[in-house]
């Protein structure tokens, strides 16, 4: 098998907008099949993708002897029961975020993918940035000096729409912090190579009238004793949204913008600073001047594709873990406790 072939369950939405279309482009993955609860729909992006069969239930995806690997991208509430099937159906699984609608419950998702032996992996594509894996690299090789300071950014505009199932806490496990906060976390995470371990937030519905958060700003501290901001909006139209994530060192600064997002985009400025020149009292910011890192091409969700394909022909390693996911879960989780009792959580 030079190919792992592929079951797409939610195929709707943001597998439509941006999964499929990397999964086409992707040298080592081909689509066999799509599910929608809606017939017409499944059938109609069957058609679209090329895939062989479209199914409206998925557990009969999940059972489709030429499907190797399944791509969840569904409503949260339905993540547990179908990555359950498709383990139990000894499928590789690669589920969109958050894995489950608590942490508890995505153990008991992480501990049935071990114990059944398939690779299992959460959709933390943001990862696969070409921007973001950069500044991981310049972390790595201390080109910043001692990292002090994270800044993250990603909002959007969402408002009341019927019938929306990120809007029901039933159906989404929460708002702004579970559907968006959740990548910055991750991200912040991947580029420090440091886990969050300290969490305070300010958490509320401020504009709109749905019943989960529209608005959230989260304080962390990394175990290496760095201190993060993450602004998680709904409340903030698209074209004034900026997508920014901003680190700071004892010995420069990177500025990622639009590079927090959808979409493989953005602009990166790099600036390394003397640190060795003692303290200006003018507090002068001329002396150096910031470079701008070009982009490599390609497609993040194509990456992402690639990689859990990879991990499935080559045996090597997930790159996104399910226990990764419920790690950054659990974070959020801290965060509503540390917004609803005005206090600092501490992660164990």
């Amino acid at each position: 098998m030079n190919k792992v072939r592929w079951g797409v369950i939610g195929a709707g939405g943001i597998a439509d907008r941006r999964t499929l279309p990397g999964m086409m482009l992707a040298s080592n993955a081909r689509l066999v099949a799509v599910m929608e609860v809606d017939a017409g729909h499944a059938e109609r992006l069957r058609i679209k993708y090329g895939a062989a069969r479209a199914y409206t239930d998925s557990a009969a995806l999940v059972a489709d002897p030429e499907v190797d690997a399944v791509y969840i991208a569904s409503p949260v509430v339905h993540h547990k029961e179908q990555t359950m099937l498709a383990i139990a159906a000894g499928k590789h699984v690669l589920v969109e975020k958050p894995i489950a609608l608590t942490v508890a419950e995505g153990r008991l998702v992480s501990a049935a993918a071990k114990a059944k032996g398939v690779l299992a992996a959460s959709g933390f594509m943001m990862r696969y940035h070409g921007f973001h894996r950069q500044m991981k690299d310049l972390v790595a090789q201390s080109r910043l000096g001692t990292i002090v300071s994270v800044r993250t950014q990603l909002t959007c505009w969402y408002p009341e729409i019927e019938g929306a199932w990120r809007q029901k806490k039933a159906l989404s496990g929460g708002g702004s912090l579970m559907d968006m906060a959740v990548h910055c976390i991750d991200l912040i995470q991947y580029v420090l190579g440091s886990k969050v371990v300290t969490v305070a937030a300010l958490a509320g519905t401020k504009v709109f009238s749905y019943e989960v958060e529209d608005s959230g700003t989260l304080l962390l501290q990394t175990e290496s004793g760095v201190y993060c901001t993450v602004e998680s909006y709904f409340t903030i139209p698209d074209s004034a949204a900026r997508g920014r994530f901003e680190v700071y060192g004892t010995g420069g600064s990177m500025l990622a913008d639009g590079t927090i997002g959808q979409e493989q985009a953005g602009r990166l400025e790099l600036l390394v600073a003397d640190n060795s020149k003692g303290y200006d009292p003018g507090q002068a910011r001329t002396d150096v001047a910031s470079r701008e890192l070009e982009l490599e091409d390609g497609n993040m969700y194509t990456r992402e594709i690639e990689s859990f394909s990879a991990s499935i022909l080559e045996g090597k390693p997930v790159e996104v873990p399910l226990d990764d996911a419920l790690q950054v879960q659990a974070v959020i989780e801290a965060a509503y406790e540390a917004a609803r009792t005005e206090r600092y959580i501490h992660l164990g």
